[in-house]
């Protein structure tokens, strides 16, 4: 079966209120001159209610309007980025495409989710979009189904924004659609929090691509209890993330190592962290801006581990990571001198010969289910499908006690691993998004 989406319009919308010109340059934190160039995609999809309207005029306009109220808040999301350090809030805008999709119903797409149809549901094939001449920050596409369902595609630059912020804006954004909610001012305090000072700036990241495959595995509740109960007499209180990201990492390795053609590989695996509540004191939840950065854990390349070990060293690694470094990172005094040696420490990791690297990114307990435009909260929120090597994505499900693993290996990897029995013991392979409502 082929989808078809059909662009119905597209426009321009600009801030309500003019960003003031004291705001015309939002500065970048040293964090962010050194976050990839990447564009992060998110779609909403949503059932339709009895009061929509039949062609969806009436919910593209109401969105409309209070996107351009809320951009007045967000302001730099109507801007450009100038260059590596900073952002030009010009009010340029942003662009709302609307669509129309054909031949294929909602309740197909959430019982069987196929890649191919979700990076339809995007505009300008921003999706994970590395391209360092883009400029452009926000973008969305609605995309109305015949069967009166619709969906909410948005693609925000890493460079300005993380999940946290992601989650946020479009929260926000929902609650003035709704006009029934306070919104809250977002505070833009990056480059205050974590300055450049007299630090040079690291080559920009850029994250490694693939002849990769993303694969989407579901960890319902029972199941991750029964991952929970296998290390629970070594590990104190393992988490949800924890013991997935253990089973979805020991399984990788696994792969990698069948599949290797020359000598085995050591490996390293990179966890993203909310710098908000790590460092100390907390910063507010309404933060704006992309603070994150990452502890690692490392395996030798004859290493054999068991999940309660991974677990235990994961914990160690991100309590070792906190103490030391992110509970420090607040300090003015301490900040320059603590983030040299905490990446001295990363470049030291790295350094070894043959390091095969993962990545994850858990977006687990980020409120991305409480959405609500007027017409409900959301019944999927998922990710387009992903070309970065080795990556791992997870979100919670929409019942908030499983979890949605989006795993992106080479094929080859890929094809063992999604055949690897333990891991099916406690996952399952692209299930139908309804089954966790």
């Amino acid at each position: 079966m082929t989808m078809e989406v059909e662009l119905i319009s597209r426009e321009i919308i600009k801030p309500s209120t003019p960003t003031p010109p004291h705001l015309r340059t939002h500065n970048l934190s040293f964090i962010e001159q050194n976050t990839p160039r990447t564009y992060l995609p998110v779609v909403y999809f949503y059932h339709k209610e009895s009061s929509a309207s039949p062609d969806g005029d009436h919910e593209s306009n109401q969105l409309k309007k209070s996107l351009s109220e809320i951009l007045s808040k967000y302001y730099p999301f109507a801007g450009r980025i100038r260059d590596r350090a900073s952002v030009d809030c010009n009010d340029e805008g942003v662009a709302f495409v609307e669509a129309r999709v054909r031949n294929v119903k909602l309740s197909e797409i959430l019982e069987h989710p196929e890649d191919t149809w979700l990076d339809l549901l995007f505009t300008d094939n921003l999706q994970w979009n590395d391209d360092s001449s883009l400029s452009v920050i926000f973008a969305v596409q609605v995309s109305f189904f015949d069967c009166g369902g619709m969906a909410v595609g948005i693609c925000m630059s890493h460079k300005v924004a993380d999940t946290s912020t992601v989650a946020n804006f479009i929260n926000d954004w929902a609650a003035r659609n709704k006009c029934d909610q306070y919104v809250p001012s977002p505070l833009f305090i990056g480059a205050d929090t974590f300055p450049q000072g007299d630090m040079p700036l690291f080559p920009e990241t850029v994250l490694e691509k693939g002849d990769c495959v993303t694969k989407r595995f579901v960890f319902d509740a029972l199941k991750i209890a029964s991952l929970k109960a296998i290390v629970a007499d070594k590990v104190q209180n393992p988490t949800r993330v924890e013991v997935v990201t253990a089973l979805i990492y020991s399984c990788a390795i696994s792969a990698l190592r069948s599949t290797s053609q020359s000598s085995l590989n050591p490996t390293v695996f990179i966890h993203t962290v909310n710098l908000r509540t790590r460092v100390v004191p907390p910063l507010p939840k309404n933060s704006v801006g992309s603070m994150i950065w990452a502890f690692t854990l490392s395996t030798a390349e004859d290493s054999v581990m068991e999940l309660h070990d991974l677990v235990t060293q994961m914990k160690q690694s991100m309590t070792r990571f906190c103490d030391s470094y992110a509970q420090k990172f607040r300090g003015e005094d301490q900040w320059p001198a603590i983030f040299k040696e905490c990446t001295q420490a990363l470049r030291k990791e790295f350094s070894i010969a043959n390091l095969v690297t993962y990545r994850c990114s858990s977006w687990c307990r980020f409120p991305v289910y409480e959405a609500d435009f007027g017409w409900g909260k959301p019944i999927w929120v998922t990710i387009a499908s992903c070309p970065l090597k080795n990556a791992i994505f997870l979100i919670d499900t929409r019942n908030g006690e499983g979890i949605e693993a989006y795993v992106n290996l080479e094929k080859q990897q890929l094809d063992v691993f999604e055949r690897d029995a333990q891991l099916l013991a406690f996952a399952s392979l692209n299930p139908s998004a309804l089954d966790s409502i």
